[in-house]
């Protein structure tokens, strides 16, 4: 039996995170016996999603309690997802460097980098991650963030832990609840907000450009649209609300208003028609449904994406509506040929993320050694 602690951005109702640490934790299951501790900031929340042994709330404990929480694990895993930009880098990596004071082994599990300016926070980051066992990033961005912070241990590009969920089966019922009318083309939507992991995003202009797609959306293709809050505790919910009231035909619009797992969500979006989105795992979990999308690049994690799909898309802040309705004509004429796309370049993506946790079975077969030495 090892003792593994995950830390990262959890409890926090984004079920884009949630999927990664399922992901995670499936890894982990399936390779060997393994006591898990999850670090969240809404303990009930993630005891019930994941059925895991132990669940902390890290974020409400002090120095010292949160290393005596440490104290009792083999191992520590950091990540995965986009957790290392300037205004939160001293809140995800005081675990990491309370666990390298105590010796620990450390993974840094499929994570992003960036955005990463300020000197202090490269300083961190540089001398948090070349004391830790294994690094392992999700796209090739991050990647240079990391070694231009000053990083020299040597770091993998994987892929996203989320590319490894399956769904969850929903009843009809579901949609009936939602109001939602499958008989009609249905186009799912995805906003995010501005804020630190995205500071370039002016939401007036975007919420004008939304507005306008999800209208001609309606008028060109005879369909419906959804929009879908990958994370209901900050404001996607608001957002989206935003979007529909410039839309002028607001009754062709609704919001998905359930509390949904990654996995049900994720069967959700498989009765999409077509798919246009903002956050990163609301496009994965389009790809992983085959339905094709066209994804508005925000940041350099989504344009990642794209890049490994062979999609293009311009970032958000050049798009005029004009410009991204042509982008989506063209996809839309061309849905086979996304999907083909999609089905191509999607398995390698996920035998890249099954990498990560190959690594950490390597790591934990080097702990269970100096055990029995021991």
């Amino acid at each position: 039996m090892v003792k593994i602690g995950i830390s990262g951005s959890y409890g926090g109702f984004n079920l884009g995170d949630e999927a990664i640490l399922q992901g995670i934790i499936s890894e982990i299951r399936s390779a060997f016996n393994a006591e898990i501790t999850v670090f969240s900031r809404d303990p009930k929340d993630t005891a019930k999603r994941h059925r895991i042994e132990r669940v902390v709330g890290i974020r409400k404990l002090n120095r010292e309690q949160a290393a005596s929480e440490i104290s009792k694990l083999d191992l520590l895993v950091l990540g995965g997802g986009g957790i290392l930009y300037d205004a939160d880098v001293k809140t995800y990596l005081r675990e990491p460097f309370i666990a390298i004071e105590q010796k620990k082994p450390v993974m840094v599990y499929a994570i992003s980098a960036g955005p990463l300016h300020d000197p202090v926070m490269q300083g961190l980051v540089k001398d948090c991650l070349n004391e830790v066992d294994i690094i392992t990033v999700r796209d090739h961005h991050s990647r240079r963030v990391l070694e231009d912070a000053g990083v020299r241990q040597k770091i993998h590009t994987n892929a996203d832990p989320a590319l490894l969920l399956e769904s969850s089966a929903i009843s009809k019922d579901v949609f009936i609840r939602e109001g939602i009318n499958l008989e009609r083309p249905l186009v799912g939507i995805s906003v995010r907000e501005p804020g630190v992991a995205a500071p370039d995003i002016k939401e007036d202009i975007y919420h004008q450009i939304l507005a306008n797609t999800a209208d001609y959306i309606i008028d060109r293709f005879k369909a419906d649209v959804l929009f879908i809050p990958m994370e209901r505790n900050v404001l996607d919910l608001q957002h989206s609300h935003a979007v529909i009231s410039l839309m002028h035909h607001p009754q062709n619009a609704s919001v998905l208003r359930g509390n949904y797992t990654s996995g049900e969500l994720l069967s959700v979006i498989s009765h999409l028609k077509f798919a246009v989105g903002m956050r990163l795992h609301f496009l994965i979990f389009s790809a992983l449904s085959h339905v094709p999308f066209v994804g508005l690049s925000y940041s350099p994690k989504v344009n990642g994406f794209l890049e490994e799909l062979r999609l293009d898309m311009p970032p958000l802040n050049l798009v005029n509506a004009g410009r991204l309705i042509a982008h989506i004509d063209r996809a839309w004429d061309n849905r086979s040929f996304v999907v083909r796309k999609i089905k191509k370049y999607m398995p390698q993506l996920k035998e890249r993320s099954k990498q990560n946790g190959a690594a950490l079975a390597e790591l934990v077969k080097t702990i269970q050694q100096k055990k029995q030495f021991n």
